[in-house]
């Protein structure tokens, strides 16, 4: 790439509104100096410390999402399983007037199905009816195979604004390309 195409890149990062993107190999230690910079850019915007809250909020979730379930990941040998390294996306901006953070990675097709159902019914409950499906699943066992406590999607789910948007994108290769974006 020429100084052209990175100063193109940049051009449109800013007309599409883009405050943070990161787009490589994430850990918890690069999420972490992500997560600093991010709080600076919304205290330089000044921005509502709840609206910044919630959007943070969001941004660590989706990051550890990338982290924790990305097809295309590094588990250094020996290592305990925290200090893996996944390749994804995530994306901080302005659309409309309103916070997003986006985040894409690979999955492996055979977790599309159920992944599609669990985002399909958080889309379809109430803000009340979140709140209430989170406290019950707060009360249950992890999901079999989760590496959190199952409760990542539902809590960003209910910090965002509207219904979070998704899709999946089939690569031939066994893999899904999966991208979700909250609104806040």
């Amino acid at each position: 790439m020429l100084a052209s195409d990175f100063l193109a890149f940049h051009e449109a990062s800013r007309r599409n509104g883009i405050i943070l993107s990161f787009g490589g190999d994430l850990s918890e230690n690069v999420l972490f100096s992500l997560g600093e910079v991010l709080k600076l850019r919304m205290q330089q915007g000044a921005t509502d410390a709840a609206v910044s809250k919630r959007v943070f909020s969001i941004f660590v979730e989706q990051a550890q999402n990338v982290i924790r379930y990305s097809a295309d990941k590094l588990v250094p040998h020996g290592s305990p399983a925290g200090s893996m390294v996944s390749a994804g996306l995530i994306v901080v901006g302005i659309e409309d007037g309103r916070f997003f953070v986006a985040c894409g990675n690979e999955v492996p097709g055979e977790h599309v199905t159920a992944l599609r159902a669990r985002l399909d019914h958080l889309v379809g409950l109430s803000g009340e009816e979140l709140k209430k499906y989170y406290r019950e699943r707060l009360r249950q066992p992890a999901d079999e195979g989760s590496l959190g406590g199952s409760i990542g999607l539902i809590e960003i789910a209910r910090r965002s604004s509207a219904p979070v948007e998704y899709d999946f994108q089939a690569r031939g290769d066994d893999r899904c390309f999966f991208c979700l974006k909250a609104f806040i």
